[in-house]
């Protein structure tokens, strides 16, 4: 059963990230006042809550969060059925830890938006019930750059703009997963049993 190998760091990326969340729940205040510094400036432990989708996002109506955690969860299972499946087929092995890496991460945030918001009390004020509306944990702050683009830039031009991703283990490899997929999709997407094309 070669397939298992993958499931296993599904489950590691899972283990890690839930553990990482759960210190900086119960170890860290709240927001810059509790910030870790780990490389100077650059790289900080800072614990915030995510309420919406990557990069703070939201959808707009008080059923956005639960809609967003029922696609999570049904994303979650797709996957996890066409790991299964390609792993059968013989599929190259850099797609099947590309999948496993991306579906631990789904399941990793999903068990924030699931659970947390009764566990950990953190949904919002305004949900309609606690069970699938809390918020994800992130802590990894990487404060790139931030100041003016310049005029002549199209759309964002004149804006002030700051590059300060903050993140989680399972954004990480949800990340990880998809570059690599985009990056090495022509080989990855040939199964190992047949001849790949030059």
């Amino acid at each position: 059963m070669k397939w298992n190998k993958y499931f296993l760091l599904t489950i590691g990326v899972i283990v890690v990230d839930q553990a990482i969340k759960l210190w900086v729940h119960f170890n860290m205040p709240m927001g810059a006042g509790g910030e870790i510094s780990v490389v100077g400036e650059w790289f900080k432990l800072h614990y915030i809550l995510n309420k919406g989708m990557a990069f703070g996002m939201s959808l707009g109506s008080s059923y956005g969060k639960l809609g967003l955690t029922l696609f999570r969860l049904f994303a979650m299972v797709a996957i996890g059925i066409l790991l299964y499946r390609l792993s059968k087929k013989n599929y190259h092995a850099g797609l099947l830890w590309c999948l496993a890496a991306i579906l631990g991460g789904a399941i990793g945030n999903l068990i924030d938006s699931v659970f947390y918001g009764v566990f950990l009390e953190n949904a919002p004020y305004e949900s309609i019930t606690p069970w699938f509306h809390g918020q994800v944990i992130d802590m990894f702050y990487f404060d790139v750059w931030e100041g003016y683009l310049p005029n002549w830039l199209p759309l964002w031009g004149g804006r002030e703009v700051a590059l300060w991703p903050i993140f989680n283990v399972a954004d990480a490899a949800i990340f990880i997963g998809v570059l690599s997929l985009v990056l090495f999709q022509r080989r990855f997407l040939t199964p190992q049993n047949q001849p790949s094309r030059s």
